[in-house]
């Protein structure tokens, strides 16, 4: 994508001044076209008091006002605002059954980010923090037993992963559920690979035991750009920001009971951990992947010894009574 910048000669500033016409002027709320700028607003406004559902006309109002301050800001031209429609047209072209242009456009503006913050848990330590749900979300997660291997390919180091799903107090929450999907060894999600890695690779819906323990194998992820070859690569080159995002495992955790948390764990020491594309990486979500040389806890595992290991707890917010739900459902 690229940008268009609109300019002004002196002349036209110097117009514009003078005799409160032209865009400008518009704009500023001075000049003839100023007033139907400003009843626009809120005739669009007021066209909304039809709709039935009360937050829907919240939105879309607050939606319109905020819009149209947009535009009597940034002036933009008649080219940039047809750019900006191709620009969109574009991006719902490009999502598929596997992938979401969308929600990666909301990801690299940190829209992701700000709406999972502001809805998440882990506003204080007690509990696991949030952060985006990303683009690769795409496809059912294949139920697998504790201790099996989700890395299909066997490309990347071998690692365990394991931990326990914890409430706010700490009682653990046997039969809590756990969606984990992760990029291959080389940066890949099966999803964008058909044909080369099978359905499912990286990918396991688990069940904590009664202990509420789980553990899986898996391979170290690695770095990996987001695709670059749609509208959000276009806007990323445009703004010369690269498209990386540090190494992750992404987790939605359920229990009864309890709110869920989207979230991720990050891969101590990698790669863009203060750069991340979408701008999601947390303090407290960085986990070390540690050299593990214990023959016996290798047998347990079923790993060759040293292996890499990764230990965490992931800690659910209890609900209301009022907010009671069921979590995620194992078919």
């Amino acid at each position: 994508m690229t940008t268009e910048s609109t300019t002004h000669t002196d002349t036209d500033t110097d117009t514009a001044g003078s005799s409160g016409t032209g865009s400008e002027a518009v704009a500023t709320g001075t000049g003839p076209g100023a007033g139907f700028a400003t009843t626009l607003t809120d005739a669009v406004v007021d066209s909304l008091h039809g709709a039935a559902d009360p937050r829907l006309r919240e939105l879309l109002a607050a939606l319109t006002r905020h819009l149209h301050a947009f535009v009597r800001e940034t002036r933009p031209t008649m080219a940039e605002w047809e750019r900006a429609i191709c620009f969109l047209t574009a991006t719902g072209q490009t999502c598929t059954d596997t992938r979401q242009e969308f929600i990666l456009l909301s990801d690299v503006l940190g829209v992701s980010m700000l709406v999972e913050t502001i809805n998440g848990q882990g506003g204080d330590s007690a509990t696991t923090e949030s952060t985006v749900l990303g683009p690769f979300h795409m496809t059912e997660s294949p139920v697998r037993e504790n201790g099996a291997n989700i890395d299909l390919m066997g490309k990347g180091e071998p690692c365990v992963v394991s931990g326990r799903v914890l409430s706010r107090d700490g009682t653990p929450l046997p039969g809590a559920v756990l969606d984990v999907w992760q990029a291959d060894g080389e940066g890949y999600y099966d999803v964008q690979q058909p044909g080369v890695q099978p359905p499912g690779n990286g990918r396991g819906l688990f069940t904590a035991d009664d202990q509420g323990r789980f553990w899986f194998r898996s391979c170290v992820p690695s770095p990996y750009p987001i695709p670059t070859d749609g509208p959000v690569g276009d806007l990323l080159r445009a703004t010369a920001r690269h498209p990386y995002r540090p190494a992750h495992i992404h987790f939605i955790a359920s229990a009864k009971g309890h709110d869920p948390v989207t979230t991720h764990i990050f891969v101590a020491g990698s790669d863009y951990l203060d750069s991340d594309a979408v701008f999601a990486v947390k303090d407290s979500l960085v986990q070390d992947f540690a050299e593990t040389d214990n023959p016996s806890l290798a047998r347990e595992f079923g790993m060759p010894s040293p292996f890499r290991h990764a230990r965490f707890d992931l800690v659910l917010e209890p609900l209301e009574p009022s907010r009671r739900q069921e979590p995620l459902e194992r078919s």
